[in-house]
């Protein structure tokens, strides 16, 4: 079956690492079938992007398309490349991974039948040392502000939304289910910079839309020097944890609250502070303390949002 496939980067003041995954997309290496392009969207940079970007049209001119968004915001460049993409399965990849020349086909065989929706690819990390001696190996804690989406070597469906640096969907689905939330996701505008991708993919989900996951579209993300300190594990749980709130509205499924914040977050807030105190092993403890940032971001966009409510209703009544 014929497949046209658009393979969508968006990207921000990243013109070196961005030469690099355009050089490898370039040399990708898929099916007669399918027909393909690389849109890069060029969300307001200010560094050489353009430059590097117009590069490689005019080196691949059948191959590659530049795109300008002005309003700044990583959903904002997304919702652009749907716009403009000409295919009829999306690819989504992050301007500063490595991939193997047959990813793209591996990424988009799935699609051809329209037994599936979408795709997540495996995203396993590219380590500049080994990791410090407090980092949480097991589970989504340590996983998730690294990018790492792992979930073994076998395909499966997916129960969980996947991640924006790999993952490809079928058009329909966003003529259908709309497109990345511009409230969510990194910009300048937004203080919590996290979730326009897996409220995407949770989305289509909930629809009833079936995602696959395909460990052989695999890419490697880099995991930056400055990424391997406590503090960025601990700033990225606690913007998550907002961005939750942000996505999904304060739980309804409780009768008990303090100042709007649901008794129950504070609860385990609390249980989480006497866990992180007690513990003496390194990387157990740092959990602990990850947990807490969690629960603390949950309790704060609770308060803030109740507060807003309250405000709005005190608006409507005074008029």
């Amino acid at each position: 079956m014929t497949m046209k496939a658009t393979v969508i980067v968006c990207t921000s003041n990243r013109c070196q690492s961005l030469a690099g995954v355009l050089d490898r997309l370039a040399k990708s290496i898929v099916p007669a079938s399918t027909e393909w392009e690389v849109l890069i969207v060029d969300n307001n940079s200010s560094d050489a992007t353009s430059e590097v970007a117009k590069d490689f049209c005019g080196r691949y001119p059948d191959r590659f398309r530049y795109v300008f968004e002005g309003r700044p915001g990583k959903s904002h460049a997304l919702n652009s490349g749907i716009r403009e993409a000409r295919g009829d399965v999306l690819a989504f990849v992050d301007d500063d991974v490595s991939m193997e020349p047959t990813w793209l086909g591996n990424l988009t065989a799935d699609l051809c039948s329209g037994d599936w929706a979408g795709v997540g690819g495996r995203i396993l990390p590219q380590w500049p040392c080994a990791p410090p001696s407090w980092f949480p190996e097991q589970g989504w804690l340590g996983r998730a502000p690294l990018g790492i989406f792992d979930l073994g070597p076998e395909a499966r469906p997916l129960t969980d939304a996947p991640f924006g640096a790999n993952m490809a969907f079928c058009r329909r689905v966003f003529d259908k289910h709309g497109g990345f939330r511009t409230d969510l996701g990194p910009g300048p505008n937004n203080k919590v910079r996290n979730n326009e991708d897996t409220e995407f993919g949770r989305r289509l989900l909930a629809a009833g839309e079936r995602l696959k996951y395909a460990p052989a579209a695999l890419v490697y993300h880099p995991v930056p020097q400055k990424r391997l300190q406590k503090q960025y594990f601990l700033t990225w749980w606690f913007n998550k944890s907002r961005a939750d709130i942000q996505e999904n509205g304060i739980a309804t499924d409780t009768k008990w609250f303090i100042c709007g914040v649901p008794l129950y977050l504070l609860r385990k807030l609390a249980i989480g502070t006497v866990r992180w105190m007690l513990t003496l092993e390194r990387s157990r403890r740092f959990t602990h303390q990850l947990s807490v940032c969690f629960f603390a971001g949950r309790v704060l966009e609770s308060y803030h949002q109740s507060k807003e409510v309250r405000h709005k209703g005190k608006k409507l009544a005074s008029v």
